[in-house]
């Protein structure tokens, strides 16, 4: 919604604005967090959280990466992806290493037992897909909308008026 705040009338809000049922911040939060339920299912026999499997995606696209690099496109800090990549080592699944050029810098490798663990995660997005209450269409256009809002606020952070 690219509607300024200031436009809105009186009519174009909800009777109560601090309804729960009516806040885009909570539905995105419930539905985030049941999803993520949903995924426990599959990654567990895979030994990965959420949180390893979203980072495992990333390195399936593209290995190695620095963690800085990691920390943007995943939207998520170092101090929470260091931990979590000394995990995935431990596991086998990435290697670790300082960058022969800048030695601040950490490259994150898949490991062969990574690259392997891409073809068990194959079926997961289908299988979740059936499982969604919504057509497919609709998720579709849903990913899209969330992108869209993302990358907007994304934007406003990182060029604060």
């Amino acid at each position: 919604m690219d509607a300024d705040p200031s436009m809105l009338s009186e009519t174009d809000l909800p009777v109560d604005p601090l309804r729960l049922d009516v806040q885009l911040c909570f539905a995105l939060y419930s539905a985030s967090n049941l999803l993520t339920r949903m995924y426990r299912a599959y990654l567990a026999p895979m030994g990965l959280t959420y949180p390893q499997y979203v980072a495992l995606l990333a390195l399936w696209e593209t290995s190695p990466q620095t963690v800085g690099e990691l920390c943007r496109r995943l939207t998520l800090d170092s101090g929470t992806l260091s931990p979590l990549f000394r995990r995935l080592e431990a596991m086998g699944v990435v290697r670790r290493e300082r960058d022969v050029g800048d030695h601040r810098r950490v490259l994150i490798h898949l490991t062969s037992k990574g690259r392997a663990m891409r073809e068990q995660a194959l079926e997961i997005p289908r299988k979740l897909a059936c499982e969604f209450p919504i057509s497919m269409e609709e998720a579709v256009a849903l990913q899209v909308a969330l992108s869209r809002l993302a990358d907007g606020l994304q934007s406003q952070a990182a060029d604060p008026e």
